[in-house]
């Protein structure tokens, strides 16, 4: 995809894809740390790094390395009404965690693996740190 569509693409959509390749890589980063544990732990530990809570932690810390169109796609995603109700998070920090997954979903689908790959890493050095 060219610039231009990633730009004006809805943020939900960015976010849609970005939620799971941020969650892929959580998973695979925490298959290669455990490898012998069981799925349901794995899952459980999982959740500690995706949840909107821990996702809204890592943009707040992460925020001031972004360059300014990185930003402007994470505060769309954030700024972007949704139909959907957070279900086991608060309303503020699901929003930041839809901007998270925005910036996610535009590296992702801009080829920006070397980005990503940065943010990502950052983001899980920044859940275990507050875990």
């Amino acid at each position: 995809m060219n610039r231009t569509e990633l730009i004006t693409m809805s943020p939900l959509v960015l976010a849609y894809i970005g939620d799971t390749v941020y969650e892929t890589h959580v998973r695979e980063y925490l298959i290669r740390q455990n490898i012998n544990k069981k799925v349901n732990e794995l899952h459980k530990t999982a959740i500690k790094y995706v949840k909107a809570k821990a996702q809204a932690t890592i943009m707040h810390e992460i925020e001031e390395k972004l360059t300014e169109e990185e930003v402007r796609i994470y505060k769309r995603g954030r700024n972007q009404k949704s139909n959907t109700s957070p279900k086991n998070a608060d309303i503020i920090d699901y929003k930041h965690a839809t901007g998270f997954e925005a910036l996610i979903g535009y590296l992702y689908l801009g080829k920006e693996s070397e980005r990503l790959d940065y943010i990502i890493n950052e983001g899980i050095k920044i859940v275990e740190k507050n875990m």
